[in-house]
């Protein structure tokens, strides 16, 4: 399996294990402040700090997969994973901090790091897309 398919993969994975870790911080909070599980905003913002934190970076992770999960689809598809190889784990390393800086803090330099990582993560896909188109 080429690195683009592994990086795939584990971005799909990421996205899962960030919903299953909200999931337990849900069914947590429900159980100790007997707040009915049907309640909950999908936005997070009726969770304290660490809740609306790993709400939030499970919906950027979310909301991204489409864009990433296409680019390397196309590549997977169209044979040219050898072009996209080399960074697949880049980007991924990239995605997981990302999510990591962000249920860490929110504080002014976490945010700076989150959108360097972020960054990273457009400025490879769209290597990649132009990669593609050229060769």
């Amino acid at each position: 399996m080429s690195a683009t398919a592994v990086a795939l993969l584990l971005f799909a994975g990421w996205s899962m294990v960030l919903v299953a870790l909200l999931a337990v911080y849900r069914t947590i909070a429900s159980q100790s402040q007997n707040k009915p599980t049907n309640s909950f905003s999908p936005t997070g913002e009726d969770l304290p700090g660490l809740g609306h934190r790993i709400t939030r970076a499970h919906a950027n992770t979310f909301e991204f997969l489409p864009v990433a999960g296409a680019v390397m689809l196309v590549a997977i598809a169209l044979d040219k994973t050898g072009l996209t190889d080399g960074l697949a784990y880049v980007f991924l390393g990239a995605r997981l901090l990302q999510s990591l800086v962000h249920i860490a803090s929110t504080a002014a330099v976490a945010v700076f790091l989150r959108f360097g990582f972020f960054v990273v993560q457009v400025a490879i896909l769209f290597y990649w897309i132009m990669l593609m188109l050229v060769e």
